[in-house]
């Protein structure tokens, strides 16, 4: 315990706390890459108070980029940061030759992290040592990503064991149904030593703040989520459950599917006027027309209530 503050020392070493938001690839009118969108979302989500940026994970649509594309966006988005914030780059991929081979690239880029998915298929031995390959490849830190949208994802005694196997694997983005117990075993069974994240459970954001969550990943609404975040740590908790509720229809309609999230979140930043369209690529599957009428009314919404949300930050100083 601290004398000076009276408070236990934090024993986790990785200082991202608050909102890493899983960053969208935008695309222009010919498919390409919107370079300037990457640039634009990247310094509005730094600018808004986030703690950290992701990108290329599966809201940036890395199953449809190039190597290239995918080394030319990472590039742009380290950038862009400038040292500001660490910036953590997806690495996964079906083979663990090819993460091996993202993850030099982000090193190359500059990035101050990787994430990868726990390779399916792989276990034990096999699993640590795909950890391992991809950990010396690439940048000091590694995330793994305990994706599994159905279930309850890598058990326990795995992600301890490659904890004390990897001394880079020093976060975890859990995405599993349901995350909040299984952030609390995990929290509790590394005694706060391992960060831990949520991303796709975004929308049971004051159950994973109860449970001493270190950071969120979810995409766009970055002042919404960066002032849920930052009142409940200044023990605003009415306050910040109020504004949560506010942005639930929002989270509802957006979490039914990763395809209609990725829609959507595109379609927001498109109106924000950071992405030069809102085209998706192949096999992100289109909204109907009841879904793309029910995004385009709840985009303007959430566009209402993230610069409510962002006033709100300006006139407390806090950005």
């Amino acid at each position: 315990m601290s004398a000076a503050s009276g408070r236990q020392p934090d024993p986790c070493p990785v200082a991202m706390r608050g909102i890493v938001p899983s960053l969208n690839t935008p695309f222009d009118a010919a498919g390409a890459l919107d370079e300037r969108g990457i640039a634009a979302s990247a310094e509005a989500s730094i600018a808004a108070g986030c703690v950290g940026l992701l990108a290329l994970a599966v809201a940036g649509e890395q199953g449809s980029l190039s190597p290239a594309e995918k080394e030319r966006a990472a590039g742009i988005v380290v950038a862009t940061a400038g040292g500001r914030v660490p910036i953590v780059v997806s690495v996964t991929a079906p083979e663990v030759a090819t993460s091996v081979a993202l993850a030099a690239t982000a090193a190359r880029c500059g990035a101050d992290g990787v994430l990868v998915q726990a390779q399916k298929g792989l276990e034990g031995d096999a699993l640590a040592d795909a950890v391992r390959r991809i950990a010396a490849a690439g940048p000091p830190l590694l995330m793994l990503q305990d994706l599994d949208w159905g279930g309850g994802g890598l058990p326990l005694e795995a992600i301890l064991a490659l904890r004390a196997a990897e001394p880079r694997f020093r976060c975890l983005k859990i995405e599993t149904v349901p995350a909040g117990p299984k952030y609390s075993r995990v929290l509790a069974a590394t005694g706060g030593s391992l960060h831990v994240s949520g991303g796709w459970a975004v929308s049971q954001m004051p159950d994973a703040l109860a449970r001493g969550v270190h950071a969120f990943m979810p995409t766009a609404l970055d002042h919404v989520y960066v002032r849920i975040h930052r009142l409940h740590a200044a023990g605003r908790r009415d306050e910040a459950r109020a504004l949560f509720e506010r942005a639930l229809p929002v989270l509802a309609f957006a979490n039914q599917h990763i395809d209609v999230s990725i829609r959507f979140w595109k379609l927001y930043r498109h109106r924000q006027g950071l992405f030069a369209t809102a085209a998706c690529r192949s096999p992100v599957a289109p909204l109907d027309a009841v879904q793309q009428a029910e995004a385009e009314r709840l985009a303007e919404r959430a566009l209402a209530l993230d610069a409510e949300a962002a006033q709100a930050e300006r006139r407390e100083g806090a950005c």
